[in-house]
């Protein structure tokens, strides 16, 4: 009996995944996400919460973060954020501040160096702050 049992709660758990998927849930997708997460303005490309691309170009004049939503840029008025540079045993803080439509930035002057590290949590207007890491090439 318990086999039974066993056997239709199994049954019945394998049919039901299209129903727990919810109603108008399709994996059909028309929208080609591989050129989200390309880089468009040559920096370096992060994936952060809610699959939104994060493009670090850092000079040594200027940091700049750009953002999008599945290839759309996304709204930074009233962000804020920091940014942490490690180069080397260098560790150097600076704040993030809007700068344009999908962007924020921090001005130098900047030390970089190839695998330098930053790290920057950003807060966007009404979402859930952002913990972003880059690896400069």
């Amino acid at each position: 009996m318990k086999t039974c049992k066993t056997l239709a709660l199994a049954i019945a758990l394998a049919f039901s995944g299209p129903l727990l998927a919810g109603p108008g849930h399709d994996h059909k997708h028309d929208h080609d996400h591989t050129k989200d997460h390309q880089p468009q303005h040559g920096g370096v490309m992060v994936v952060g919460p809610g699959h939104q691309d994060w493009e670090l170009v850092a000079t040594p004049a200027r940091i700049t973060l750009h953002v999008r939503n599945e290839g759309r840029p996304l709204a930074t008025a009233g962000a804020s954020g920091k940014l942490t540079l490690l180069v080397g045993k260098e560790k150097s803080d600076v704040a993030l501040k809007p700068a344009g439509a999908s962007t924020l930035q921090a001005e130098g002057p900047f030390k970089l160096a190839p695998k330098a590290k930053l790290v920057a949590t950003v807060q966007l207007a009404g979402k859930p702050p952002a913990n972003l890491r880059f690896v400069l090439p």
